[in-house]
C-alpha cells in the first residue's frame, strides 16, 4: 500500500473563501451577461470571482479616462487579497491600465483581450494579418495596442461594431435587452468582411461579449478565433495545474 500524504494548509487571513484562482473585474454597466460572456460565471468549469469597478463606465472607458487608475488598482489590489492568482477584467479597452494594475500587484495580470496579439502574431506566417472585431472602432487607438506590447499595428485589420443596430443597443447604449440571435448575424457579417481579405490569417474578437459567437464566426470564416476565453482558460491552466496519477 502507498503511503498516505497529509498536507498542512495555513489560513490567509484576507480571505473569507478559496479556491477562485482568477479575478475578473467588471465595467460599472447594466448589460446582460449571458453564457459565454466574460461576466457569467457559467462561462467557466472552474471558479472565477469578480469585482466592479464603480464609476468605470463604457462611456468612460470609451473616452480613456486615466481618472479611474486608481479606482482600478484599488479593485484589483482587493482581488489580490481576497486570493485570486491572476487578475484579468471584460472590456479589451482595459489595456488602458494594464502596465499600472501590473505594477501594483503581485500576480498575474492581463486585462485585456488584446494581450494575446503579440502571440497571434507569432504564430502566424509573417505576411499574414489580424482582423480584430472590436466594439468601438474609432476608441481602439494605437496606445491601446503599445501597453499591451504590440507595436506591430501595420498588421492589423479593425472591424467595429459601433456601427450596428442590436450589438450596439446590448453593449453600447445598455438598453437592458440583449438579442443574441440578432447580434450573432450582426459579428458574423463582420467577420465575413474581415475574412474577404485573404491575408488575414487569424480574428481576435476584441469585446467580452463576443466570445458567445466565436463557433459561429469560426464556421463562417474556417480562422482560428481567439477572444477573451481563449486567454482566460490559456492563464488558468497555468496557475491550477493538472496531474496525471496514472504517470507516478
Amino acid at each position: 500500500m502507498g503511503k498516505q500524504i497529509y498536507m498542512l494548509f495555513h489560513v490567509n487571513k484576507q480571505q473569507t473563501s478559496y479556491g477562485e484562482d482568477i479575478g475578473i473585474l467588471l465595467l460599472d454597466t447594466e448589460t446582460p451577461f449571458i453564457q459565454g460572456d466574460v461576466g457569467n460565471a457559467k462561462s467557466y468549469t472552474y471558479p472565477v470571482r469578480y469585482k466592479v469597478v464603480k464609476g468605470l463606465t463604457v462611456a468612460a472607458i470609451f473616452a480613456h479616462d486615466t481618472n479611474l487608475t486608481a479606482a482600478i488598482v484599488d479593485a484589483a489590489k482587493e482581488l489580490e487579497r481576497e486570493g485570486v492568482k491572476a487578475i484579468t477584467g471584460d472590456c479589451g479597452f482595459m489595456a488602458l491600465y494594464q502596465q499600472q494594475v501590473k505594477a501594483a500587484v503581485t500576480v498575474p495580470v492581463f486585462l485585456s483581450s488584446l494581450t494575446q496579439l503579440p502571440f497571434i502574431s507569432q504564430i502566424l506566417r509573417d505576411h499574414y494579418k489580424i482582423g480584430i472585431i472590436t466594439a468601438n472602432a474609432t476608441a481602439l487607438t494605437s496606445d491601446l495596442f503599445t501597453a499591451v506590447g504590440f507595436t506591430d499595428i501595420e498588421k492589423l485589420v479593425i472591424k467595429g461594431l459601433d456601427d450596428t443596430k442590436y450589438f450596439y443597443e446590448a453593449a453600447i447604449a445598455e438598453v437592458g435587452t440583449l438579442d443574441s440571435d440578432r447580434i450573432s448575424e450582426e459579428v458574423v457579417a463582420a467577420s465575413k468582411q474581415l475574412a474577404e481579405d485573404k491575408r488575414i490569417g487569424a480574428i481576435l474578437l476584441e469585446c467580452s461579449l463576443l466570445p458567445v459567437y466565436g463557433f459561429a464566426v469560426h464556421q463562417a470564416t474556417g480562422l482560428p478565433i481567439f477572444d477573451f476565453l481563449t486567454m482566460i482558460d490559456y492563464v488558468q491552466s497555468s496557475i491550477v495545474k493538472r496531474t496525471f496519477p496514472d504517470s507516478y
